[in-house]
């Protein structure tokens, strides 16, 4: 890193322990910026300190916050807010850092007259003023395309495999939830030394899926159900509770994104542990068979590779740099 590439780092009220983390993992202070919302309902935003010439990252999730009190789309307006103040006070350059990528399940229309809206989000963003974006095991790889900024795309399967790996389960079988995750749980099951099984599933409506068939054997063993995103959990139940129908001795989950909106937490109850990173702060009440795993330290690696003048991105990774 040189001398005049200067970073700050502000966090905004999605999930400021993330930032916290990411800041002690690049050595720096958070910065200090106003954020409130006014009884009118709408945002607020004003840097407490220059950011002139500074390359500023901005930790902002656009998930909700139910200790912060943002919603998903507060927090979406917060950003833009922090983006648009940034460059407006002459930062040298602005990068969203968003684990979390709001609407990237919505990359296309499923019927007649529906936004895109994953691309709607990418348009604001670079509108607005962003310069770059740095997200995290987005659900469609897709989305990368919507932007003409450049999109740094993390995956945090690494950590999870290395937690199942430390686990040294012996009778461990992964299983991919539905046939469009098939590569990305293959790549999991070489990496921990497990075998493979795959489910079909059918999406009949928004937040619905139906569980079609298990292909591979589970009978007796561990079976880990690993996919991007735990949202209502209600179909990861219903795999959970297929699998041990085919006779699995116990069943795990892992997923990078903590949605677990509605009655998740009631619907991983049968899963002996559901492992997950923090790009989503859990919300009041989690279960205690919901373990999470940090992400700061690859985020913040990333970051000291964006702002290095000899060092990769993908370094971040070794040899390999996405699983997609």
């Amino acid at each position: 890193m040189t001398g005049d590439q200067r970073l700050m780092l502000f966090s905004g009220r999605a999930n400021p322990e993330l930032g916290d983390k990411i800041a002690g993992e690049l050595g720096v202070r958070p910065g200090a910026v106003t954020l409130k919302t006014f009884s009118a309902g709408e945002a607020y935003c004003r840097y407490d300190e220059s950011v002139r010439g500074a390359n500023v990252f901005i930790v902002q999730p656009t998930c909700g916050n139910e200790v912060t009190g943002v919603s998903a789309n507060d927090a979406l307006i917060e950003l833009l807010l922090m983006i648009d103040a940034a460059v407006g006070a002459s930062a040298q350059s602005v990068t969203a850092v968003m684990p979390w990528f709001s609407y990237s399940r919505q990359d296309k229309r499923s019927a007649h007259r529906e936004p895109i809206s994953a691309r709607v989000v990418a348009h604001l963003l670079e509108v607005t003023g962003v310069d770059r974006v740095l997200t995290m095991d987005l659900h469609a790889d897709q989305v990368q395309g919507f932007f003409s900024k450049p999109v740094d795309h993390m995956t945090a399967l690494f950590t999870l495999a290395q937690y199942f790996a430390d686990l040294k389960i012996d009778d461990l079988v992964v299983v991919s939830p539905d046939v469009g995750r098939v590569k990305l749980n293959h790549k999991f099951a070489d990496w921990i030394g497990a075998d493979l099984a795959l489910m079909t599933k059918q999406r009949p409506s928004h937040q619905v899926a139906e569980i079609g068939y298990l292909l591979g054997d589970v009978s007796g063993r561990t079976a880990v159900i690993v996919d991007d995103i735990i949202d209502t959990a209600g179909t990861l139940a219903a795999a959970g509770q297929t699998v041990l129908d085919a006779g699995a001795a116990r069943v795990y989950a892992a997923a990078t994104h903590p949605v677990l909106s509605g009655n998740a937490y009631e619907n991983l109850a049968r899963f002996e542990r559901v492992v997950v990173t923090d790009t989503i702060p859990l919300r009041p009440g989690a279960p205690d068979n919901v373990v999470v795993l940090s992400c700061a330290h690859l985020l913040a690696e990333t970051i000291k590779g964006i702002l290095s003048d000899d060092r990769s991105v993908s370094a971040v990774f070794g040899p390999e740099n996405q699983l997609y």
